[in-house]
């Protein structure tokens, strides 16, 4: 790393949700920041006011404090280099335009979008593509191509206008990226794109580049969307002469569909019952996110930065310190990263099987408060130990227990099928009477008696473990029934059974 200060900036656009490789952008500019010591940065960058979507800049924040991606400098946390909302700097950006007039490598644009529009579907006839570059730009409606008294004489008159800049001609530009090493482009293939717009509003390109100049940018690290920008922004830093300044690029691997063809998009999501977002997105078309969906803060960070970065190990599971320490632009791939739905849910996996039961039974109780149920803590905590295996989210976890705090309500028709036999009613009608005099306090004593009456009446252990289990549970699973009988108690245990009595007929419920 150089002597210069690390500065890095997460610059998202409020033109909708974020989606979950805008966030695995920001957690990457996040550990290399944290790993050098350096500035995180939030920018909003709504130069577009025609795409702006009100919520979405809050939305924005809200999903990036979920995920724990904490800014040094931003819209909400301030810092000596704001304002960080673009539409807060416009008064900044014109100069900079001028500037690159008065050098020669911008010029005036009087073309209508109707006369553009129109060249277009003239090339299109043609079976060509238009593009306003330097092989036909002085044929057009320009400041190159008209005198200085005209061109100043529609500027006074107000006609509306844009600033291109001037791409140089038949030049290579030569830049370095620290995923994807040397890149070369020819200039001849780069379109004199728009910088600045009449309405005073400069253009992305435009203010990308001054703002992370002033805000002394010194690592620019995006999706890889952005590398065919990539020439037009190094002949910017060129243009204006800061490329001593210029900061290193890093252009990421895109995030692709489970089927590794494409780009993963929202459609993928509906499709397959998955999230693309981190958070629930409440506006217009609504959509659902990672949080509502019952995933770990955490979990969702890991698995994301699993998506294109490898640590060199076999290692998968990192707190977030253990990856700033690991982290490396260099062990970014270049190649996309398919994003497979089922290890999203490992990886929850995991992390909820790393809380303790009294984590889990902190996070449990709400939910099954929202069911009217009053259980206490302890007891709850003892039910997630004996299920949490079974479960990915702590929402799963009622349907592997809720036999702890209520009677089935229904009986698993396969199940009576398969284990409810003639001779079943007669067996579980002795099997009352029993348990009606034994104790329900200790598990394994529990299960001594039992056995012992079922060796004097000579019964198949089999035969009575699968009826009550389908009785107290209401269909053939769970984790060990004596305990589950030992929790509920001998009172709902003999009122579970004698209903199951009175409802089951025999191979139908």
């Amino acid at each position: 790393m150089s002597e210069r200060k690390v500065r890095v900036r997460f610059a998202p656009s409020p033109t909708g949700p974020l989606h979950m490789g805008g966030v695995r952008t920001a957690l990457f500019n996040y550990l290399f920041a944290k790993k050098y010591n350096g500035d995180f940065i939030l920018r909003i960058e709504d130069t577009d006011q025609t795409r702006y979507v009100p919520g979405a800049e809050e939305y924005i924040i809200e999903s990036l404090q979920w995920c724990k991606l904490q800014f040094d400098e931003g819209v909400s946390e301030g810092g000596k280099y704001g304002p960080y909302r673009q539409s807060e700097r416009k008064a900044i950006y014109k100069q900079y335009a001028d500037q690159l007039i008065a050098s020669d490598n911008a010029y005036f644009a009087f073309d209508t979008p109707q006369e553009l529009d129109d060249l277009r579907a003239k090339y299109e006839a043609e079976k060509k593509t238009f593009t306003y570059d330097s092989s036909i730009r002085k044929s057009l409606k320009n400041s190159l191509a008209f005198s200085k008294d005209e061109t100043e004489k529609r500027l006074a008159s107000g006609e509306h206008y844009v600033i291109r800049f001037k791409m140089p001609e038949n030049s290579v530009i030569i830049m370095q990226d620290i995923i994807r090493g040397e890149v070369k482009v020819t200039s001849s293939t780069v379109d004199d794109k728009v910088l600045f717009k009449s309405d005073g509003m400069p253009t992305y390109h435009l203010a990308n580049i001054v703002d992370d100049h002033l805000m002394e940018i010194s690592h620019v690290i995006r999706g890889e969307e952005w590398l065919p920008s990539l020439p037009l922004h190094v002949s910017l830093y060129r243009a204006f002469g800061w490329e001593n300044t210029m900061p290193q690029f890093a252009h990421l691997p895109l995030l692709l569909k489970p089927t590794g063809n494409g780009k993963l998009s929202k459609r993928d999501g509906d499709k397959l019952g998955f999230p693309v977002f981190p958070i629930y997105w409440p506006y217009g078309e609504t959509a659902r996110g990672y949080r509502e969906d019952g995933y770990f803060n955490d979990a969702f960070i890991n698995m994301l930065a699993l998506l294109g970065w490898n640590p060199g190990t076999e290692q998968e599971i990192f707190t977030l310190e253990e990856m700033i320490k690991l982290f490396s632009l260099e062990r970014v791939n270049k190649s996309g990263a398919r994003f497979d739905p089922e290890k999203a849910k490992w990886f929850n996996n995991q992390y909820l099987q790393k809380k303790t039961n009294e984590e889990l039974a902190d996070l449990y109780l709400p939910y099954l408060q929202g069911k009217g149920i009053n259980a206490g803590k302890m007891m709850v905590a003892e039910v997630v130990a004996l299920v949490k295996e079974r479960v990915n989210f702590v929402h799963e976890l009622w349907e592997q227990s809720f036999f702890f705090f209520q009677a089935p309500e229904s009986y698993d028709e396969n199940v009576v099928k398969k284990k409810w036999k003639e001779e079943t009613p007669e067996i579980l009608k002795n099997i009352l009477k029993f348990l009606s005099g034994i104790s329900f306090e200790n598990r394994n004593e529990m299960e001594e008696e039992l056995k012992k009456y079922l060796e004097t009446n000579q019964i198949g252990f089999g035969q009575v473990m699968n009826a009550l289990r389908l009785t107290i549970v209401g269909s053939g699973m769970g984790p060990d029934l004596l305990t589950i009988m030992s929790m509920i108690g001998r009172d709902e245990t003999i009122k579970r059974v004698e209903k199951g009595l009175e409802t089951i007929k025999l191979h139908q419920v």
